[in-house]
């Protein structure tokens, strides 16, 4: 079976996919490319109703997404934008998620992240959500091994959370830690 050209594959990055809740219709926004697998395995659920953008910082990020979404046959929008101003209309998203698995979101500067997060605040729609992906550190023999961070990382630390409340979203939490990602969501006010 494993080298079975012709045996069903299984989907790829399943946790992913179900620790974001996306379902088909969805409109979400990727603030950053630290993988550009993770974001291709939502575009594909949300499918063609749906919309799948991802914001990103420059050229090779913006490459990274294009080529994960060509492999799996799925549409994402690229915008090159800075995440302190989205090219995003208010409240025109149900789903902001931002990929901090290579830590660069939490090595931000403090008030470059705030802003950031004030703006997904503004584009996510009333009663949407926002989640951060981040890195769990690793421990003993595999933390030598694959690379893991050796020390918390910002969505790790509980400090996502902090931000999420002090951006202005509700039910700031930490969803799960599985398989070297935490997940923290925060959801926003319906008006």
């Amino acid at each position: 079976m494993f080298f079975n050209r012709f045996a069903k594959r299984e989907a790829p990055f399943p946790l992913i996919v179900g620790m974001s809740g996306v379902k088909m219709g969805d409109r979400v926004l990727q603030i950053g490319c630290a993988h550009g697998g993770h974001l291709a395995a939502i575009a594909a659920k949300v499918g063609l109703s749906g919309r799948a953008l991802a914001v990103v910082k420059d050229d090779a990020a913006a490459e990274r997404v294009q080529k994960a979404s060509a492999n799996a046959g799925v549409l994402v929008e690229v915008e090159i934008a800075p995440a302190t101003r989205l090219p995003v209309d208010d409240a025109s998203v149900d789903l902001a998620i931002v990929d901090d698995t290579d830590g660069s979101f939490g090595t931000m500067a403090a008030d470059d992240r705030a802003a950031s997060l004030r703006e997904m605040l503004r584009v996510v729609r009333p009663g949407g959500r926002a989640m951060i992906i981040g890195a769990v550190p690793g421990q003993g023999l595999t933390a030598i091994l694959s690379g893991a961070p050796k020390e918390p990382s910002f969505a790790s630390s509980g400090a996502a959370r902090q931000a999420f409340e002090d951006a202005g979203f509700r039910a700031a939490r930490t969803l799960a830690e599985r398989e070297g990602l935490v997940f923290v969501e925060g959801i926003k006010r319906r008006e």
